[in-house]
């Protein structure tokens, strides 16, 4: 039997009241591709023209924000408990490769990661002595393509913004909370962040990351990257705590915008601010700053 499908008026109210429930649970934005935004906006057309129901392109499913006991996403309730890890001894390249051999190679990321269609499980990259650690969510299309964090939009992004503080990308380490793509319910197309069952079962990874680099500062790109380091707070708001120093297993944390969210929504208000906030971790790290830096976006 075929389900029942939304009116086009009942579909937009849903997705409202899906907003409405992330705005209380303290998600300040939500990322929607393409394909969401084309059939959010076929929703608004038919219900403007008052079109039948089932007319439309069937609703993509609302995207759903990491919940404070487990969440309710795919794969929900099928997450063991994390990883015990133990690193070994040895140079750090030595010990960051049997790290990434044993990510690669866990069961539960690869099975998550779907690695039996051809899909890969990300791992993080870049200088093993790095000063500045960017840490984000989890990995888009283009990152499980890849194996590789932050190489679509977003990290094309992020990496203009390392040059523009006088580095290359491979200067810094680049790691994720997650190790796998967030898996969509019913096999939709799109993104979610990753619930705090996933995020803590995967945390111990991205520790055993921080603890090989030791970082003189941590970058966190995005709110659900600040839950996933720093635990749930229905109260936090990335708006408030951007630029606010913090601290991650005895580190300083700087949270700021997520490069996906400056493609979205940002303005040179926005896009100064998370400047700004770059400019604080090349003064953390002793980074130069030129005068030209320091002007950028004003």
């Amino acid at each position: 039997m075929n389900e029942p499908r939304l009116s086009n008026r009942a579909g937009l109210e849903a997705v409202v009241v899906e907003l409405k429930r992330l705005r209380r649970a303290g998600t300040d934005a939500v990322y929607l591709g393409d394909e969401t935004f084309r059939r959010i906006k076929a929703l608004a057309a038919g219900a403007a023209s008052g079109a039948a129901d089932g007319g439309d392109p069937e609703p993509a499913p609302p995207a759903r924000a990491p919940e404070p006991e487990g969440g309710s996403g795919s794969g929900a309730g099928s997450i063991p408990e994390p990883p015990n890890l133990d690193l070994p001894e040895g140079s750090k390249e030595e010990r960051w490769n049997w790290l990434r051999e044993r990510v690669l190679n866990c069961p539960v990321c690869t099975a998550h990661a779907r690695v039996e269609q051809g899909k890969k499980v990300v791992f993080g990259v870049g200088n093993l002595d790095a000063d500045i650690l960017f840490c984000g969510e989890a990995p888009g299309a283009d990152e499980e393509e890849q194996g590789e964090p932050f190489v679509g939009r977003a990290g094309q992004l992020l990496t203009k913004i390392i040059e523009a503080m006088g580095l290359a990308r491979r200067e810094v380490y680049i790691g994720n909370i997650m190790n796998w793509r967030p898996e969509m319910p019913n096999r939709a197309s799109g993104n979610r962040p990753p619930t705090s069952e996933e995020m803590r079962f995967c945390l111990p990874y991205l520790i055993a990351q921080v603890a090989i680099v030791q970082p003189k500062v941590i970058v966190a790109l995005g709110n659900t990257a600040v839950s996933g380091l720093l635990g749930h707070d229905p109260s936090r708001r990335m708006g408030a705590i951007r630029g606010t120093w913090l601290s991650f297993q005895g580190i300083p944390l700087l949270p700021t915008y997520h490069p996906s969210y400056l493609l979205r929504y940002a303005n040179n208000r926005t896009k100064r601010q998370v400047w700004e906030d770059m400019l604080a971790v090349m003064d953390k790290v002793g980074l130069p700053i030129s005068e030209k830096q320091r002007g950028f976006f004003r």
